[in-house]
């Protein structure tokens, strides 16, 4: 990447052994891209599990990979500035909750924000409000939703308040179908409008076709019910006539097509019916060789019962109203018909199949001429019109988003700022305003910021720890977060079945009392209060003053475990002699005989007790001796040089400890704790003692409380300290007086 040429001044603090870029006005956040990224404090942040609006920083994430970058905030800086006016883009450095109308851009690609804000407040009901925030815009889909035209296209009856055209939309939503407006509902869009008139015009014309021409309909209107007349019995007619020529041809033909007697034989094992299936399928009447040239069909008697119905409403629709009453129909009669009905066969043939015939000519006509349609079609476009400034409620949220969430994103993520302003530092909080004179535009003093990974506060051990981060799991985390020299406490925290962990840093006090299944209380930065548990401790250093003490306290310990571990052996020992001598008892007496009598004492060895007093008299020699000798040399001293071997003595124990906490304390980071959990940490952001101590708050009286001393419980106190001065005076004067006689 290369690094432009930097027109803009900058202005730096210093905290956490770094220098951190100040960003006190827009003009410093819109020149960010001009700023040397290896000067960034962060170059990645995750989206999710952070103290921050997730919505913004998801839009700020345009490749959706879950991570916003440096070019991904410098675009979203620069989209926002881009829709202020001039006038109105300190509201991006102040972080303003609420976007004055007056400060979108009406210019440009901008327009469309300027006129969705409005339309929002009056879809609300608020259109003589001045101002817009996320309380109006963050349900922008629902209120694209709400709205009688929403842009999307899409009509519905909602979409209008006329009578006549919400039954236009019912009748083309139940013919051709519908389309699902952004509200849910079913509505009409341009594409279904247009095929309806389409195929309602293709529809009418083929009805014109018809009335066109004369020989098309014959018998006029009646000529639809006559061709359904026709059309039910014309196969069971031609089916007749070629039966009657094929007998003609040959008289052993007349026989094999006229039913046998076992077709009625199987006919009469079944109830009949003049409908039934096997009459039915006989001939239409009894096929004989006709009389004359020509085929006759008599229509009044000896026709198939199944037919005689559908015959009858054929002759009474087709062959009295074309070729005039009549008892029987020849075969030229029958072609006549036939071809009288052709040119509307043909007619039918071409018949356009579309659902919307079942609306019928007439009231499809009426939509026609009436002009319900093209008024349907400019509702459709004017909805349609509307597309961009309801496509620009989202571009609203956003620019409210950003207004207000910006700022406080890179004051998190280019530099640290809000983590490293304290409670009551006021030092840091005049550097952040400025030259150390308490001017400008950060912070006001007393007020605690928190970064967006401060998770909350937790409360344990008598102390607070405000740095927590939430983290998805503790060994996961631990592994890379061990290189921050951090003292870590991970808990799991529950409330109302609610899961979550965080990491609580301990930068004060001791670790003494730190252990897992410790419980705790957590508070959120929501002020909710969590059940906190200990599940696992990443030990380092605490504080200089734990380290001082240490060695002591693992020498008492070593001391105190010794002890106990002796009594907890001897005791073992007793019991198990007791048990014994119990069991040994118990069963002499169940055998019947009397208990064992106890042994009696051994006897006095006055050898082996020589022996051990006169080790015993060795022992305290030796150490009376090396008592006599550090007291005869410190007693040798002057007066000045007392306390500096007092202090050698200290050092010399104490000093090791010391000095490697103190390297430890001076290397803790922040950047690991940050990197498990996903951020890019650019800068070496150090938490040295000062600072940690401001993180992690030791209990306290508070100020002008009153206290009593008096504590009826406590413990008497024994003048151990007098005992030992008195001891080491008097090995002083022993040795003295031994030294003496021995010069005499």
């Amino acid at each position: 990447m290369t690094t432009p040429a930097h027109s803009h001044t900058w202005k730096f603090f210093r905290a956490g052994g770094f220098d951190q870029v100040r960003l006190d006005t827009t003009a410093d956040l819109l020149h960010l891209e001009q700023l040397d990224q290896k000067l960034w404090v962060a170059l990645s942040c995750p989206v999710k599990g952070l103290e921050f609006d997730e919505k913004t920083l998801t839009l700020i994430d345009t490749d959706g990979d879950g991570h916003v970058r440096a070019p991904e905030l410098i675009a979203a800086l620069h989209w926002a500035g881009a829709h202020l006016t001039a006038t109105h883009r300190e509201l991006l450095a102040r972080g303003a909750a609420r976007l004055p109308l007056a400060a979108i851009s009406s210019e440009g690609d901008s327009a469309p924000l300027a006129a969705a804000a409005r339309r929002i407040l009056a879809v609300l009901g608020k259109a003589d409000q001045d101002d817009i925030g996320l309380e109006e815009t963050q349900g922008h889909t629902q209120l694209v939703a709400s709205a009688p035209l929403n842009g999307d296209g899409v009509v519905t009856a909602a979409s209008t308040d006329d009578e006549a055209l919400k039954a236009v939309i019912a009748e083309v939503i139940g013919t051709v179908g519908s389309a699902t407006d952004l509200s849910g509902e079913p509505g009409v869009s341009a594409a279904l409008l247009e095929r309806f008139v389409s195929e309602a015009n293709a529809w009418l014309a083929w009805q014109d076709s018809a009335a066109a021409d004369p020989a098309v309909l014959p018998l006029g209107e009646a000529t639809a019910t006559a061709w359904d007349a026709y059309a039910a019995v014309r196969v069971k007619i031609d089916d007749w006539f070629a039966r009657v020529r094929l007998a003609a041809y040959d008289d052993n033909a007349a026989t094999a097509l006229n039913p046998s007697s076992d077709d009625f034989r199987l006919l009469s094992a079944t109830a009949l019916s003049a409908s039934a299936e096997g009459v039915a399928a006989l001939p239409l009447a009894k096929v004989a060789p006709p009389s004359s040239d020509e085929p006759v069909l008599a229509l009044n008697h000896g026709l198939n019962p199944a037919w005689s119905e559908r015959l009858a409403a054929f002759v009474a629709q087709v062959v009295t109203p074309l070729l005039g009453a009549r008892s029987s129909l020849s075969a030229s009669d029958w072609q006549a018909i036939q071809a009288k009905l052709a040119p509307y066969a043909a007619w039918r043939a071409n018949a356009v199949d579309t659902p919307v015939a079942a609306l019928g000519r007439e009231r499809l006509v009426t939509l026609r001429d009436s002009g319900q349609l093209t008024r349907l079609a400019e509702l459709i476009a004017a909805d349609a019109a509307l597309a961009p400034e309801f496509a620009a409620f989202a571009d609203v949220d956003r620019l409210v988003r950003y207004v207000r969430d910006l700022a406080t994103l890179a004051h998190n993520f280019v530099s640290f700022r809000d983590f490293y302003t304290a409670v009551g530092n006021e030092r840091a909080a005049e550097v952040r305003n400025g030259n150390g004179n308490g001017n400008g535009t950060g912070i006001q003093l007393g007020k605690q910021l928190r970064a967006v990974f401060q998770a909350g506060t937790l409360f344990l051990d008598g102390r607070s720890c405000d740095l927590c981060v939430k983290v998805d799991n503790a060994d996961k985390h631990a592994t890379g977060a061990t290189l921050s020299r951090l003292c870590l406490v991970y808990c799991e925290c529950v409330r109302n079945g609610e899961k979550m962990t965080i990491a609580a840093a301990f930068t004060s006090g001791d670790s003494d009392q730190l252990m897992v299944g410790r419980n705790g209380v957590f508070y959120d930065r929501k002020g909710r209060d969590w059940d906190a548990v200990v599940v696992k401790i990443l030990d380092h250093p605490i504080s200089l003053r734990q380290a001082f003490w240490q060695p002591y306290r693992k020498a008492a310990k070593a001391v105190s475990d010794a002890a106990q571990k002796f009594a907890a052996t001897r005791a073992q020992a007793r019991e198990s002699q007791m048990t014994a001598a119990a069991v040994a008892n118990t069963t002499k007496t169940l055998e019947g005989g009397a208990p064992p009598a106890p042994p009696p004492p051994p006897a006095f060895d006055a050898a082996k007790f020589a022996g051990i007093f006169a080790a015993i008299g060795l022992a305290i020699g030796a150490v009376g001796t090396a008592i006599a000798t550090v007291v005869t040399g410190f007693l040798g001293l002057r007066w000045w040089q007392m306390p500096l071997a007092l202090g050698g003595i200290v050092l010399l124990i104490s000093g090791p400890a010391v000095l490697l906490a103190w390297f430890k304390l001076r290397s803790r980071t922040l950047g690991p704790i940050l990197d498990a959990n996903g951020w890019a940490v650019n800068a070496r952001a150090k938490i040295n003692i000062p600072f940690g101590t401001s993180l992690t708050q030791l209990a306290k009286l508070p100020e002008g409380a009153e206290r009593s001393l008096t504590d009826p419980y406590a413990e008497k106190k024994r003048p151990w300290g007098f005992y030992l001065f008195l001891l080491i005076v008097a090995g002083g004067l022993l040795f003295w007086v031994a030294r003496s006689l021995s010069g005499s």
